[in-house]
């Protein structure tokens, strides 16, 4: 029987007039979505509503899972069949196929049984243009991972294209998770999993889409279904982590197995078993533990040091300034040896963060990995899951002070970690007991950006004078790595005046450039042309010139994610112009503030005048890093008044 339901995939029949209709079957039965029988219908399939401008459609995409079993090894197979409608030019996407494969140590994923097809309907009969032997090719990526791509032909507005293909894996830890959402609409979706007895795996499912799950067990093996229908399209918002935390999925990892002998090993089921298991890792606690070479190099570093802040600071900048990293996110060392990364000088996360712990240690300092997840990895579920991190930081005790280290970049400074890490909460590992606890990596102070122009407008309606601009922390960093990543100066000016139409840059300086520690000082002269307009003997201008927020990042009628600053941050605009002495202020801003609930964001705009000058100070603070949805209305309205309120022009009047 088990067989039986695993072959037979959830399908429905689509209408025209009701896309729901895929949530129907006829009682006592289950029609199959077969490959190449196409429904001559579903080439007028409409969408209304927000998926109304979709550039395609995911009729459906079905998929079966299963272990696969060998002399020597065991594989997991999935079997997956998706069919969509293109529906313009911007879904040709969809009619592009890449599959990642991975080969290590003797196990390795490949694709196989590969068939794709278009479809267009042409004088009302379908034609058919298979995939060809040319438009299946591999890309490799380096010595592990490589990309199969397959590309259909014919693809035109308005056809319809489908794949089915098989991937096998050795690799069983983490099975492939499976997405009921993507950036199109999905009209039906469908996950069979047969998984044997004696394998346990823990479900992580996550997203806003509803999904309908069924778990039948039998003799040999438990059968998990997952069903979602009419899911919208997963649409990109600001100021959010990855998007991959919002869609709607399932995923598995691997508890523990059940031999034959009755006994089993836990792998992963608990928090400390994943601490045990890290521990014993020799890219992990046996990394960690050999600290020989440390104490020859630490009389280098800390050249008689013993204040503890001294220490964390000398060895925090000794680490980043001497092994650089190679952009790779990891919380396993590359290999067994720290002291193989300090000759090498090179590493990725967990090479330079875990070398770093190991010199804090040996130097008496109270410290700890905490496992992270980055932004772009997503956010981790919170069950333990250690498949659901892939980067490491480090966290320092002294007294009552817990600073968190990352070492992987120049511009950091103690207490600071880069801006991927700020994902707001981390694992902190105690391995010497094999216990774990949750901390907070939230930011509580600040970034700020400070912009001060002193300006004089002349007879010609120019504004000339000087600009001050000063960052700290996050905010500083960008400027810092955008300067240096720039191949001169120049090239950073040009880049920094391309969206400020009539400005003039002169005699740049840049202070604390490579010092993180201290605020960064940008000043210069500048010129602005075309930014005051006439009208007879009136003159109007926007006092916040360049720096208004030109249009409200939020603009949805609801939100169902949170919106996600990643730190708090403070923006501030200091302006004073002084006007000619036959000049008078018509018409002013007035003065205005905004707060939200508890403080959590705040906007004010002062403007003042002194005989011929007007000063104009707006203040944006954002006092914390994450907004939930139901505080999405207020900060939409918050932004929305900003937005009008720094466009309010000054009238000056020539007497």
């Amino acid at each position: 029987m088990l067989k039986t339901l695993r072959s037979a995939l959830f399908a429905v029949s689509i209408t025209l007039i009701c896309l729901s209709a895929f949530g129907r079957q006829k009682e006592g039965k289950v029609t199959p979505f077969k490959y190449g029988i196409i429904d001559p219908a579903h080439f007028d399939l409409k969408l209304s509503g927000t998926d109304s401008a979709a550039s395609a459609i995911a009729i459906f995409d079905i998929g079966k899972g299963y272990f696969q079993y060998t002399q020597d090894k065991t594989s997991y197979v999935v079997e997956r069949h998706t069919r969509y409608l293109i529906i313009n030019k911007q879904g040709y996407d969809y009619a592009n196929l890449e599959l990642q494969t991975y080969r290590a140590n003797g196990e390795a994923t490949f694709v196989s049984q590969m068939e794709g097809a278009t479809y267009n309907l042409e004088n009302g009969k379908i034609v058919v243009s298979k995939i060809s032997k040319d438009a299946k090719f591999t890309e490799k990526q380096d010595k592990n991972y490589s990309i199969k791509k397959f590309a259909l032909a014919n693809v035109k507005e308005g056809c319809i294209v489908e794949f089915k293909y098989t991937i096998k894996t050795d690799f069983i830890f983490r099975l492939r998770p499976w997405s009921f959402q993507r950036p199109i609409p999905t009209l039906y979706s469908t996950y069979t999993l047969a998984i044997p007895n004696e394998f346990k795996y823990k479900v992580n499912s996550k997203g806003y889409e509803k999904i309908t799950s069924e778990t039948l067990k039998g003799t040999d093996e438990v059968l998990y279904r997952y069903s979602a229908v009419n899911v919208p399209g997963l649409r990109k918002e600001n100021f959010t982590t990855t998007m991959n935390d919002y869609v709607t999925q399932v995923s598995f990892e691997l508890a523990s197995i059940n031999n034959d002998y009755g006994t089993s090993t836990d792998y992963t089921s608990s928090w400390p078993k994943i601490a045990k298991r890290l521990k014993e890792e020799e890219t992990f606690g046996g990394f960690i533990n050999k600290s020989a070479f440390t104490k020859t190099l630490l009389q280098v570093i800390l050249k008689g040091a013993t204040d503890p802040d001294s220490i964390v600071t000398k060895v925090f900048e000794y680490v980043k300034n001497n092994i650089k990293w190679n952009k790779e996110d990891e919380f396993y060392a590359s290999v067994p040896n720290p002291k193989t990364i300090l000759e090498k000088k090179v590493g990725n996360t967990a090479d330079i963060n875990l070398c770093l712990l190991i010199l804090l240690r040996a130097a008496k300092i109270e410290v700890s990995p905490v496992l992270m997840s980055t932004r772009d990895n997503g956010a981790h579920p919170g069950t333990p899951l250690i498949t659901g991190f892939n980067s490491v930081i480090v966290e320092a005790v002294i007294g009552e002070k817990h600073l968190l280290l990352d070492a992987t970049d120049k511009n950091h400074c103690v207490d600071m970690i880069g801006y991927n890490n700020l994902n707001h909460e981390g694992l902190c590992l105690d391995l010497a007991n094999e216990t774990t606890k949750w901390i907070s990596t939230e930011r509580k102070k600040s970034s700020s950006k400070v912009f001060n122009y002193l300006l004089k407008l002349d007879e010609a309606n120019k504004l000339v004078g000087r600009l001050f601009i000063t960052s700290t922390d996050y905010e500083a960093m960008k400027v810092r790595n955008k300067y240096l990543s720039a191949t001169n100066q120049a090239e950073f000016l040009k880049d920094y005046k391309g969206d400020k139409p009539g400005l003039v840059l002169k005699n740049y300086e840049i202070l604390n450039l490579n010092n993180p520690y201290e605020p960064l000082s940008e000043a210069m002269d500048v010129e602005i042309e075309d930014n005051v307009e006439e009208a007879g003997d009136l003159a109007y201008f926007t006092p916040l010139l360049y720096e208004k927020t030109k249009e409200n990042p939020f603009l949805l009628e609801d939100r169902k994610f949170p919106v996600d600053f990643a730190y708090p941050v403070e923006e501030i605009y200091r302006i004073t112009i002084e006007l000619p002495k036959n000049y008078k202020v018509e018409k002013a801003p007035k003065n205005e503030k905004l707060v939200l609930p508890n403080q959590d964001a705040t906007f004010s705009f002062v403007f003042s005048q002194i005989d011929n000058k007007i000063g104009l100070i707006s203040r944006i603070c954002i006092n914390k890093s994450i907004f939930s949805p139901e505080e999405y209305f207020d900060l939409k309205e918050l932004f929305k008044n900003i937005v009008r309120k720094q466009a309010e022009q000054v009238v000056i009047k020539k007497s």
